[in-house]
């Protein structure tokens, strides 16, 4: 291809971008040829197209731009997401205009149209790269306890609980960090992405400033995070679940959940204060009640949820009453031990006080239109013993999850790290007998599947003689559902045993004395 043909073609890729955005990004025809120019400018061409345009694939034709942007030395190759993204922030509504639109449709077809309009946009812009979203292995497990989701994740890196804590005490740079208000247009670099196309919707919560975004990563359907705009570490306290209330009075289709604000029980993101939610349809929704309590003088339903971990659901349509029981509960667990099944709330070292019990609370309305607060108690503490955490996978189950299980495990969405997909496809060909399994290789810690050693024997012993494709990946898929229930059951502060129940039973009663 000559070089006038290759710049020719670069300018088409440009025209079908600009008729993209008219058709499907709101571009007003006013603003055309404005857009137009921006884009020229940033690929250093001259004029526009002036030819009739053929059917095309936004996603082809925004990578066409950068690898003509790479070509004519303008970006690095490496920086070619972070172009597209600048592109397209060009020709698509303005923050300020997204909001008039989200409120306008609000206004005339209520807030669940809005919202699905910009969930719309956001997947249209390619905020939520949905070709690479849809590359996410996804599958369902069925237990008794109830079914738990299953995603092996393409996209996102596995952090390490350790990388997590220095997340959380890193300060300085700009934007501060990845959730801050600050990264509205910003241009991104090597350690943080672009986001000229995120939009967000400003909320008020119990008198402060917070804004409303949805998730890149997109791991339930319409994954939505509410970030305060101030940046502070996350925290929790009484506020915290008034907050959660007005949220869904807000968005009633919506649920609305925090992290624990704890290393280890806690999310990839401690450094800012955030929430987050979206459609109920994480399992833990679906799930009834164990055993019921009640609390006197307030209307409010308590319940044990039938749950792998430690739940506690409290329901009722007096708010007022609901956000006592709450607070009442999570005030207590703040300062509750009980050696017997391993719970101590604080320690002391060397003068300081470390706190471990948390909470991971989650706010809705159930199906009777009532306030729903799920509170799944938590607790951080390590010995010699556990070093990885007493309520955390050990290490036999990190070649599976190493990350902190956060608020979207422990309502029963696992996010595996990416790595599994190659590493599956490795173990079943061993399985399968295509490739020989070599003990002695395995055992070496610099070979590529040593971490998964003991699950390959496992599996070789209890599948003896070469197994068919498709009962490889049975079994390869059998023990990770497995380990995701082992990794469920380990969080439970109080063990699903009549032991455990018991000192579950306990705690409640002693809150509500």
């Amino acid at each position: 291809m000559s070089r006038i043909s290759f710049e020719e073609y670069a300018k088409q890729n440009v025209a079908k971008l600009v008729d993209y955005a008219v058709k499907r990004l709101y571009l007003d025809d006013y603003d055309v040829i404005y857009a137009q120019n921006l884009l020229l400018d940033a690929l250093s061409l001259t004029e526009p197209y002036e030819g009739a345009l053929k059917p095309y694939d936004i996603y082809e034709t925004l990578d066409k731009l950068s690898d003509y942007a790479v070509r004519k030395k303008l970006i690095e190759e490496h920086e070619k997401l972070n172009f597209e993204t600048k592109l397209m922030g060009m020709v698509m509504p303005s923050p300020s205009k997204t909001v008039d639109m989200f409120d306008d449709i609000c206004a005339q077809k209520g807030v669940k149209a809005a919202t699905d309009f910009l969930f719309k946009l956001s997947e249209d812009c390619t905020y939520l790269r949905r070709p690479d979203l849809d590359k996410n292995i996804v599958w369902e497990h069925e237990s008794k306890r109830g079914n738990i989701v299953i995603t092996v994740n393409l996209s996102k890196p596995e952090k390490t609980p350790e990388q997590v804590r220095l997340a959380k005490l890193a300060t300085g740079g700009y934007p501060k960090c990845m959730l801050c208000a600050e990264n509205l247009g910003w241009a991104g670099n090597a350690a943080k992405p672009a986001r000229q196309t995120i939009r967000t919707i400003p909320i008020e919560l119990d008198g402060e400033s917070w804004f409303v975004q949805y998730s890149p990563y997109q791991y339930f359907d319409q994954h939505l995070i509410a970030v305060s705009r101030e940046h502070r570490p996350m925290n929790m306290n009484a506020a915290t679940f008034k907050r959660m209330a007005e949220f869904v009075q807000t968005f009633p289709h919506y649920f609305i959940g925090s992290n624990a604000p704890l290393p280890i029980v806690g999310g990839s993101i401690l450094a800012h204060d955030h929430y987050q939610g979206g459609s109920k349809v994480l399992p833990v929704f679906k799930r009834g009640a164990r055993r019921t309590f009640s609390m006197a003088d307030r209307d409010a339903k308590i319940s044990v949820v039938d749950w792998y971990n430690s739940v506690i659901r409290v329901e009722g349509s007096n708010l007022e009453d609901v956000l006592y029981v709450v607070n009442r509960f999570f005030e207590n667990w703040l300062k509750y031990s009980d050696e017997s099944q391993n719970i101590i709330c604080k320690t002391a070292e060397g003068g300081e006080i470390t706190q471990h019990n948390a909470v991971t609370p989650i706010c809705s309305f159930n199906d009777d239109g009532e306030y729903q607060f799920n509170l799944i108690l938590r607790n951080n503490r390590t010995d010699a013993e556990h070093p990885f955490g007493i309520f955390h996978p050990a290490q036999n189950l990190h070649n599976i999850k190493q990350e902190a299980i956060g608020i979207i495990e422990v309502m029963g969405l696992f996010i595996l790290p990416g790595r599994l997909k190659r590493e599956m496809d490795d173990i079943k060909d061993i399985i399968c007998g295509k490739v020989p399994l070599d003990v002695n290789a395995l055992s070496d810690e610099t070979h590529p599947l040593h971490k998964h050693s003991g699950m390959i024997m496992q599996l070789a012993l209890a599948n003896s003689g070469a197994l068919d494709e498709k009962k490889a990946q049975e079994a390869i898929t059998g023990y990770i559902n497995d380990a995701c229930e082992q990794i469920l059951d380990t969080t439970a502060v109080f063990k699903n045993t009549d032991e455990g129940q018991a000192a579950f039973d306990r705690f409640i009663k002693s809150v509500l004395e």
